[in-house]
């Protein structure tokens, strides 16, 4: 018989709805313009360029969790629709430098209405949290993450 305290599984449920609440949302697509609209992963990747946290494909490829080859082909694909721009990095001839193009910067600013009303929404929901209750949110999302990560990896050498 499961010995599980009930306050524990309550909050596994809890997360578990969120997760997949969080799953729907990020399939949605964002307009970019009338006719145009990208995925929240390229969006993801678009902002990630824009705010300099991701400035080659190997930034894109641990930043979001993949393989260098699946990063590649998501630029190439940014870069072939015209959002981004692949060139000759300063320090390294094997590097691509990212940037994005005005029509990147749209999709940018498009993306941060679409997702910045839900986050100013919650970051003012957790300033009402006490600094402990943050570091125990953190620690836990910490742990899963981590379990997360080790069941991905499992699953990969099988």
């Amino acid at each position: 018989m499961d010995k599980t305290p009930p306050h524990i599984k309550a909050t596994v449920l809890q997360l578990t709805q969120v997760a997949r609440k969080f799953a729907q949302i990020e399939s949605l697509p964002i307009m970019v313009e009338e006719g145009l609209v990208i995925s929240t992963r390229e969006a993801h990747t678009i902002q990630s360029v824009g705010d300099e946290s991701c400035t080659n494909v190997t930034d894109v490829a641990n930043c979001f969790g993949i393989t260098k080859s699946a990063a590649s082909q998501l630029v190439s694909k940014l870069s072939g629709k015209g959002f981004l721009v692949k060139q000759q990095s300063a320090h390294s001839n094997k590097e691509l430098q990212l940037s994005l193009t005005p029509l990147g910067w749209q999709a940018f600013e498009a993306h941060e209405h679409f997702h910045g009303k839900d986050m100013n929404r919650v970051v003012s929901s957790m300033k009402k949290f006490s600094t402990e209750d943050i570091a125990t949110l953190n620690t836990l999302l910490k742990t899963l993450n981590t379990i997360m990560d080790e069941r991905l990896d499992s699953e990969s050498e099988e």
